[in-house]
């Protein structure tokens, strides 16, 4: 894409994301609902095995809402488009990895997507934020996920003081998977990326479908639904062709070719 303010670019199996709205990446409505369209088409494009999503520039990844944008008018419960603010966090049936690679300030809004993610890697400058508080807001889907994702001491404070905490931090607590010199970032995104593409993409499927949809189950009710093939990418799985492939693979002391049928 060109003249828009997502980048993308296929690099085999890989879809890189890059948000570039100049100063700061903020999202305003427009940018979320090609967002949208952006992450529904890599949904959906069976040649596409894993997104890599970062910001332009060396300072910020996202802020989120654009305040500016919405003093011009931009409802904040205005049309997001598909999958919701930035295009992933209310998106249905993704069931493929997402590496968010975060150069810089992540903060409200940015934060919350970067929280869309599979896997966070993010640059030794990188700083994480839910500043709402201080405008008055709420950070809704952070409010809803961050208690999940780290102590919940740690979460109540970010989301009651809106107070920042550096890369150190953030990996300190699990917020982030890996801290990178921000020279190495996305060659280390692309390289995990590499490597998961590789990977078999059925298997990652079910694993995704299973997560998301285990999240609020007992684990017995989830355990008997995976048993029972009644998760629709399990099902799948144990009736693909991958996973013919991978027992024959072991069994003649292979690599396996993963097709993804």
């Amino acid at each position: 894409m060109t003249d828009t303010p997502i980048r993308t670019q296929r690099r085999g199996h890989v879809l890189e994301v890059t948000l570039d709205r100049p100063k700061a990446n903020a999202i305003d409505l427009a940018t979320s609902r090609i967002m949208g369209d952006v992450f529904n088409d890599f949904r959906d494009d069976p040649d596409l095995r894993v997104a890599i999503v970062t910001g332009a520039g060396e300072k910020f990844f996202c802020p989120g809402w654009d305040l500016k944008a919405a003093a011009d008018g931009d409802a904040v419960d205005g049309d997001y488009g598909k999958g919701g603010f930035g295009g992933l966090q209310e998106l249905r049936g993704l069931n493929k990895p997402v590496i968010m690679a975060v150069n810089g300030i992540c903060c409200g809004g940015g934060l919350e997507l970067a929280l869309s993610g599979d896997i966070i890697l993010a640059a030794d400058h990188a700083s994480f934020a839910l500043p709402e508080i201080r405008s008055g807001t709420v950070a809704d889907a952070a409010s809803i996920k961050l208690p999940k994702r780290i102590p919940y001491h740690i979460a109540m404070e970010m989301l009651l003081t809106g107070r920042w905490l550096d890369v150190e931090e953030a990996a300190r607590w699990g917020l982030v998977n890996r801290v990178l010199p921000a020279s190495r970032l996305i060659e280390e995104a692309r390289a995990l990326a590499d490597e998961l593409a590789s990977g078999p993409p059925l298997v990652f499927a079910a694993i995704k479908e299973i997560v998301r949809e285990a999240e609020d189950m007992k684990f017995q009710d989830a355990l008997n639904r995976i048993t029972r093939s009644q998760f629709e990418t399990v099902e799948r799985l144990y009736r693909s062709e991958d996973q013919l492939e991978g027992a024959r693979a072991f069994a003649e002391k292979r690599d396996p070719v993963w097709t993804g049928k």
